[in-house]
């Protein structure tokens, strides 16, 4: 143990080391971000899934296209009502607005007829 203390990397180690790792950092993101890096790991997401992960996926889609083909209407053609035109013009009544201020009373003793309350 005292001579395994003893040892020391050279001056350069650390710095040398640590620039091969990110070099191959650097390679290893290379290599997946591409279309074959893709490619890859598509092809190893499909050998890693089992027998049984294959069978809940096919019965997952076995019950979703039975589901799609039950709800599915067959048969029934559907007829759009025919197009309204809008009348986009206002034309506003010009009493209205004046019956509604006729109608509160703004006195500080009393309730206006509207129903609103002084505080």
């Amino acid at each position: 143990m005292a001579l395994r203390r003893e040892e020391r990397p050279d001056e350069g180690y650390w710095k040398d080391f640590l620039s091969e790792f990110h070099q191959r950092q650097r390679e290893e993101a290379v290599r997946t971000s591409g279309l074959l890096g893709k490619l890859e790991g598509a092809r190893s997401w499909f050998t890693d899934l089992g027998p049984s992960k294959w069978a809940y996926g096919a019965g997952l889609a076995y019950a979703a296209v039975t589901i799609g083909f039950l709800t599915l209407p067959r048969g029934m053609e559907y007829n759009s009502p025919a197009p309204t035109p809008v009348n986009r013009q206002f034309t506003p009544d010009p009493a209205l607005p004046t019956e509604q201020l006729d109608q509160l009373d703004l006195s500080p003793a009393g309730q206006g007829s509207a129903g609103e309350q002084v505080f």
